[in-house]
C-alpha cells in the first residue's frame, strides 16, 4: 500500500441555461435534464479502485462555494488531485481558473494546465494556435454576440456548423446548427446570440466521415469513428447535444461509435500524427481527445482538441483504452503515476509540499 494522499475533485452538476439542446422546444427538442444522478456513484467507484494501492483517497465535490474547497483542501494536503472540475456553478468559464489555483498552491494534479484549459474552451483560439503552427482545421469565421456577418464579408463555402465559441459537451449544436444558406445562417445566429449570450464559432462544414483520436501520454490509443447510417435521412451528420445526452432522441440512437475505426494504414497514420500534432500545439497534458473530419478527398481537419476528456466507464476515451488492451483501473493509476512523476521530477518533496500547504491554511484560520 502507498502513502502518497490522493484527492479526487469533481464540480457538482448544475445548468444555467433554459436551453442545451441548441433549438426550441416547438422544433421537438426533447426535455433537458441538466443533473448527472451516476457522476457521485462514478467518484465513488474511482475512490474504491484507487484505494486498492493508496491507503488515502478522498472526494471533493466543488461548488461556486470556493472558500470551502480550498479549506478543504489544505486540510487534506493530498500529493496529487484527480482533476475532473469541469465548471462551477454550471460555468464552464471557471473551468481553468481551478487547475490554476491548484498550480498556486503547487499541488501536483491530473491532466492539462490552466493555459490549456483556458485555450482549448476558447474555439477561435484553439483554431488560430493550431493554424499558426500548420495543424489543418476547416475554414472559419467568428460572429460576435449580436453583429450577424453579411455575404460579402463571410468569405466560406456553405454548408455551414454554428457552434458556441466557449461551451463544450455539444451544448448549443442541433441539426439547425447546419445552415446551408445566408438566411438560415443569420436565423440560427439570432436564436443563439439570444438562447446563450455569446460569441458564435461559424465553421466550414466538411462532407467526409468523423473519427476521433484519443491521446494517452504519449501514444495516441485506436481511432473511433461515429456512424451515422442509423439517423433519418434529412438530419445532418453531425455529433448535437441530443447524440450524447438524450437517449430517446434519433440522434442519441443513430449515432453508433465504431472503435476500432475502419482506416487503411495509410490515413491512420495521418491521422495520429496529426492528432499527436495538435495535442502538443495546445501544449495537453496526460490525456485528451482530438476529433476530426475529414474532407472530400479524406484529409483529415481537426474540430476539436478536448483537454480532460470525459472518463465514465462507457465513454468514449475509455473505450478506445480498453482496445489497447488497457483496463479502466490501468488508466486511473496511469494518470495518478504521470502526476506523481512530475512531483519527483520537480525536485521539490512531498513534506516539504505538505508544510506549505499547512502554513496556507494556519494563515487561512489566522
Amino acid at each position: 500500500m502507498r502513502h502518497e494522499k490522493i484527492l479526487i475533485c469533481y464540480n457538482e452538476p448544475l445548468g444555467i441555461y433554459e436551453n442545451y439542446s441548441g433549438k426550441d422546444r416547438a422544433d421537438g427538442a426533447e426535455p433537458e435534464d441538466t443533473s448527472d444522478p451516476g457522476l457521485v456513484a462514478q467518484v465513488l467507484h474511482m475512490q474504491a479502485i484507487l484505494q486498492r494501492r493508496f491507503e488515502q483517497v478522498e472526494c471533493l465535490p466543488f461548488s461556486r462555494d470556493f472558500s470551502k474547497a480550498l479549506r478543504r483542501i489544505l486540510q487534506h494536503a493530498p500529493d496529487v488531485i484527480l482533476n475532473f472540475v469541469e465548471a462551477l456553478a454550471g460555468d464552464v468559464n471557471f473551468e481553468s481558473h481551478i487547475a490554476g489555483a491548484f498550480e498556486i498552491l503547487d499541488i501536483e494534479f491530473t491532466g492539462s494546465k490552466a493555459l490549456t484549459l483556458g485555450n482549448c474552451l476558447d474555439k477561435l483560439k484553439t483554431k488560430q494556435i493550431l493554424r499558426s503552427l500548420g495543424v489543418r482545421t476547416p475554414r472559419y469565421a467568428l460572429a460576435r454576440l449580436n453583429r450577424k456577418p453579411q455575404e460579402a464579408e463571410l468569405k466560406l463555402k456553405f454548408p455551414l456548423i454554428l457552434k458556441l465559441n466557449r461551451e463544450d459537451a455539444s451544448i448549443g449544436i442541433s441539426e439547425n446548427s447546419v445552415v446551408n444558406d445566408l438566411s438560415g445562417l443569420q436565423a440560427q445566429l439570432d436564436f443563439l446570440f439570444r438562447a446563450f449570450r455569446q460569441d458564435v464559432l461559424i465553421e466550414e462544414c466538411l462532407p467526409g466521415r468523423e473519427i476521433s483520436a484519443a491521446v494517452f501520454g504519449d501514444r495516441v490509443l485506436p481511432l473511433s469513428e461515429i456512424a451515422y447510417d442509423g439517423l433519418p435521412e434529412g438530419l445532418p451528420r453531425i455529433v448535437t447535444y441530443e447524440a450524447k445526452w438524450a437517449p430517446n432522441s434519433a440522434y442519441y440512437k443513430g449515432t453508433v461509435p465504431v472503435c476500432p475505426a475502419p482506416v487503411d494504414a495509410e490515413l491512420r497514420a495521418l491521422i495520429e500524427k496529426t492528432a499527436l500534432a495538435a495535442f502538443n500545439a495546445l501544449d495537453c497534458r496526460d490525456y485528451a481527445r482530438v476529433d476530426f473530419r475529414l474532407s472530400k478527398r479524406d484529409i483529415p481537419h481537426v474540430i476539436d482538441v478536448n483537454p480532460n476528456p470525459d472518463l465514465s466507464p462507457e465513454a468514449g476515451f475509455i473505450r478506445s483504452a480498453g482496445r489497447a488492451g488497457l483496463s479502466y483501473e490501468e488508466v486511473l493509476f496511469s494518470l495518478v503515476e504521470f502526476a506523481l512523476q512530475r512531483g519527483s521530477a520537480s525536485g521539490r518533496p512531498i513534506a516539504e509540499r505538505r508544510r506549505n500547504l499547512n502554513a496556507y491554511l494556519q494563515e487561512l484560520k489566522g
